[in-house]
């Protein structure tokens, strides 16, 4: 069982830090991004978190995000000189926030996980 538990922590940080490298260029690691996620929402699932049902719904926007960008990416972009308005560029919007929810929900657990093991201590 131990085995199990430690497989789930590495497949967390793997997620967490394919998260974080991949938004230093979000077009090229959108795909670090998606697999990030899902490794991120199949450790808290594994784990029975109370958050999985968010990070579930946050890799699904990212999902949907990540393919309209490269759907319309494949179009030849939007806006400009393109035949597709700047309104197209709103069916990307729900990967930028599934990103930042992820991290946002991140930052929340390791505050909490913080805070449980002061008053552990004390």
């Amino acid at each position: 069982m131990t085995k199990k538990i430690k497989w789930i922590k590495v497949l967390f940080i793997i997620g967490i830090a394919a998260m974080i490298i991949g938004a230093v260029d979000p077009l090229e690691g959108s795909v670090v991004i998606l697999a990030g996620s899902a490794f991120i929402t199949l450790s808290t699932f594994l784990n029975k978190d109370r958050y999985r049902k968010i990070f579930l719904v946050s890799f699904l926007m990212i999902i949907l995000g990540i393919f309209f960008l490269f759907y319309l990416s494949s179009l030849g972009g939007f806006g400009g000189n393109s035949a597709l308005s700047w309104w197209w560029g709103l069916l990307i919007i729900p990967y930028p926030i599934g990103w930042l929810v992820s991290i946002a929900l991140l930052i929340i657990m390791a505050f909490r996980k913080k805070e449980n093991t002061k008053s552990e201590v004390v």
